[in-house]
């Protein structure tokens, strides 16, 4: 297998600090995202992994700090202009819709490349129905590269976990994300579904060439397919680097041990 290609800094996140009244969830937070990587977020439970997604994808907004993507700097941004900017995001629950199918899923995930107006989308009508069979045939090989065609008609709530995690998946990768935040997508599977879910995260990251920041407890898939990891402990960052150099850092074994802090 050829060594992939790392590009420049596509995600700048810069002395991030978010309070919640008088709790600290994040202080003095910095780290960068490279094109084509996947970085990974760790840390105990408590550390503060979910809000910094969060917070790179509108949903929270920091009292300090900065976030700029792709040389643009956005302070106070909601989810919406962060998703068109380019950025998708899993959820650690299952935000899916279980009563519709696999494919329509998928489908709500292009609502914000669909231009044409509702009244043409209801009629289906001209422009609006050549624009949603594209759209179909983008999300038919969404559904192709997850493996899912036997369900594509199965309303996801019936679906096992494992299927419907990879679901949440192809319904990110429908928005056409350039940088991709998957928070704990391996969170409660078997050791089957994980290796299955590892292909495909990696696959992303190899075939679509996504970038990808990725928050996962289990550390043996971290160590695995991270090119970097950055370390979180009780909101404070306390290791940057290799996933060989994390590692190896007396801080990380420390937080994890709970030996001191």
């Amino acid at each position: 297998m050829s060594k992939k290609k790392i590009g420049e800094v596509i995600l700048d996140v810069q002395n991030i600090s978010l309070r919640f009244g008088g709790v600290k969830a994040l202080s003095d937070i910095s780290f960068d995202v490279r094109e084509h990587e996947i970085r990974a977020i760790i840390g105990p439970n408590g550390a503060g992994k979910s809000s910094m997604l969060n917070c790179i994808n509108g949903v929270y907004k920091p009292q300090e700090g900065s976030i700029t993507f792709r040389g643009q700097t956005f302070k106070h941004m909601n989810s919406r202009q962060v998703a068109e900017l380019g950025v998708a995001r899993t959820f650690q629950n299952l935000a899916l819709f279980k009563g519709m199918s696999v494919i329509d899923n998928l489908m709500t995930g292009r609502n914000l490349r669909i231009k044409s107006n509702l009244l043409l989308q209801a009629l289906r009508w001209g422009p609006a129905e050549r624009e949603e069979t594209e759209h179909r045939e983008k999300v038919e090989r969404i559904i192709d590269f997850l493996e899912i065609q036997a369900h594509r008609k199965t309303p996801v709530g019936q679906l096992p976990y494992g299927l419907q995690k990879r679901v949440d998946l192809g319904r990110a990768l429908a928005m056409e994300p350039q940088v991709l935040l998957l928070d704990e997508p391996m969170a409660g599977m078997n050791v089957e579904e994980k290796q299955d879910m590892c292909r495909f995260v990696l696959d992303v990251n190899d075939e679509f060439g996504t970038t990808i920041v990725l928050i996962e407890h289990d550390m043996s898939v971290v160590m695995d397919i991270s090119d970097r990891v950055v370390v979180l402990d009780y909101g404070k960052k306390i290791g940057d680097g290799s996933p060989g150099e994390v590692r190896a850092n007396p801080d990380v074994i420390s937080a994890y041990l709970g030996t001191s802090h």
